[in-house]
């Protein structure tokens, strides 16, 4: 009788659902499969050898076997579990937004390389780098949209052309940034930025993806990067976030 083949891939938990007794059934974000639903026999025990592995956000390496479109765990080790964001509940909210979000734009059998590794980095910042989570939200919203295919451009103004824009403006619904005057019987749902946030959403679209969290901003600034970026999710995916809710309601 022919071995299970095991397959061997780090993945972190997007979310987790329990089932009957004592299993969960965890939606992993995995490089090379993508997002994958996975069973997880046990996981609820405290006996269970990787019970600390099947916990929202956790990274993990896991060691698995497929039987028709289910995969299932046989075991993990633990990568990394941040567990700096139990310490803060506002942290630890937005988190679980970002990982929702980033399932939300994932799909099964696809490379999702870049999409992980910008997950861990935004759950990194959160947690060990105490990055304000006002700033580490709208970066990155507009990064993951960016490398999920809804790039906005923003290197000039969409109509004049005009590096430097004249009051200047993302319209969400097409994602274009154009000055105040510009567009305005051609363009859809357009919010307010300012020469701050401007070179923020420059700076994560076309910066160092490294370097992604460190720049600064005035809270005006900061508050109107946060809601052209979230106007930008929002009427791109068309869709809300029950983890968005809750994140928003701790502040």
């Amino acid at each position: 009788m022919a071995q299970t083949p095991y397959i061997v891939t780090p993945g972190v938990v997007l979310r987790q659902t329990e089932t009957k007794e004592a299993d969960k059934i965890l939606t992993l974000l995995t490089p090379t499969l993508g997002k994958i639903s996975v069973i997880a026999r046990g996981a609820r025990r405290k006996s269970c050898k990787y019970a600390a592995c099947a916990q929202a956000l956790a990274y993990s390496e896991w060691t698995l076997y497929q039987k028709g479109d289910w995969y299932y765990a046989n075991e993990a080790s633990p990568l990394e579990l941040f567990t700096g964001l139990q310490l803060d509940l506002t942290a630890m909210s937005l988190g679980f937004y970002m990982a929702e979000l980033t399932e939300a734009v994932t799909t099964p059998e696809q490379d999702a390389s870049q999409l992980l590794r910008h997950l861990l980095n935004g759950l990194y910042a959160l947690s060990h780098l105490k990055k304000a989570p006002q700033l580490v939200k709208p970066a990155f919203e507009m990064k993951l949209l960016s490398l999920a295919g809804y790039e906005p451009l923003a290197d000039s103004c969409a109509y004049c052309g005009a590096e430097t824009p004249d009051g200047p403006m993302l319209d969400v619904t097409q994602g274009v940034v154009r000055c105040q005057k510009c567009g305005k019987g051609e363009s859809g749902y357009s919010l307010p930025l300012d020469p701050g946030s401007l070179a923020a959403l420059r700076h994560i679209l076309y910066g160092d993806p490294k370097r992604l969290y460190s720049f600064h901003l005035d809270q005006e600034s900061l508050r109107r990067f946060g809601n052209a970026a979230e106007g930008f999710m929002t009427a791109q995916l068309e869709r809300g976030f029950r983890t968005l809710d809750f994140y928003k309601s701790l502040l």
